[in-house]
C-alpha cells in the first residue's frame, strides 16, 4: 500500500504534567514505527486557550504530528488516544491529496506568470525599437 501523510493533533488536559506529555509524545512515536510508519514532524504547541470548554477546562496542551505511512499505525493511534484519559480531543487529517492539489496550482501560477513576464519583456523591446526609429 502507499505511503500517506497524515497530520494527527491531540488536545491534552492542562493539568497534565510536561513530563507527562513529553512520555505521551514518545509513546505516540514508538507505536507509529512499530506499526511500521515513520513520525516526520513532531510540533509541541503548548498551552492555548480552548474556543470552546471541553470537560469544564478552558485551556489544553495542544501536540501536532506529522505522520507518514500506511494507515493502519492511525487505526491504532486512534483507538488508544480513544481510551487514554489525559486526551480530551484528538483529530486526524490526510494532507498528502491537498498537498499535490496546492502544489499542481501553484505550479500552474508560476508558469503562468512566467509566460507574463516573458511577453512583456518581449513588448517592451519592440517599444524601445519604435522610439529609437523615430528619433
Amino acid at each position: 500500500m502507499a505511503n500517506r501523510i497524515y497530520e494527527v493533533m491531540y488536545v491534552a488536559d492542562p493539568e497534565t504534567t510536561d513530563e507527562a506529555i513529553g512520555k505521551l509524545n514518545e509513546a505516540v512515536e514508538k507505536l507509529v514505527q512499530t506499526e511500521g510508519g515513520s513520525v516526520v514532524r513532531t510540533d509541541d504547541i503548548g498551552r492555548r486557550r480552548m474556543a470552546y470548554p471541553i470537560n469544564k477546562k478552558k485551556e489544553g496542551y495542544y501536540v501536532l504530528f506529522e505522520i507518514e505511512g500506511s494507515g493502519q499505525e492511525i487505526a491504532e493511534l486512534e483507538r488508544r488516544m480513544r481510551v487514554n484519559e489525559a486526551i480530551l480531543r484528538y483529530l486526524t487529517v490526510r494532507v498528502d491529496e491537498d498537498r499535490k492539489a496546492a502544489d499542481k496550482k501553484r505550479d500552474k501560477r508560476e508558469n503562468k506568470a512566467s509566460k507574463r513576464a516573458s511577453f512583456r519583456k518581449t513588448g517592451d523591446q519592440n517599444e524601445m525599437e519604435t522610439a529609437n526609429n523615430a528619433r
